[in-house]
């Protein structure tokens, strides 16, 4: 059976991760942005998984966004190297310097 590939990327050679096109890139901070805004006005927190610089930078916008959106500060911190914890005031512990630049 043969099977046709369209948008097939080599990866590279180094073991990294391709970097996402601009278009992605604002449909992953837009679901982000709903999926864990959802669950932050339901409980108050979200804790996800971000395993690269990249990833970061992505939660920490989208927590930038959440709070303008909103009209209230959302809190972010690196819970460890693989995982960033959104929260609102009270639903979590609030560190010095909540938003990373």
């Amino acid at each position: 059976m043969i099977r046709d590939l369209y948008n097939v990327r080599v990866q590279p050679a180094e073991g990294g991760s391709t970097p996402l096109t601009v278009e992605e890139e604002q449909r992953a901070r837009a679901v982000l942005f709903t999926d864990l805004g959802n669950v932050i006005a339901e409980r108050g927190w979200v804790r996800f998984p971000a395993y690269s610089p990249e990833e970061r930078r992505r939660l920490v916008d989208v927590a930038h966004r959440l709070s303008a959106h909103w009209g209230q500060q959302v809190f972010i911190e690196a819970e460890d190297q693989c995982a960033m914890k959104l929260c609102l005031s009270g639903h979590g512990s609030e560190p010095a310097n909540p938003l990373l630049p």
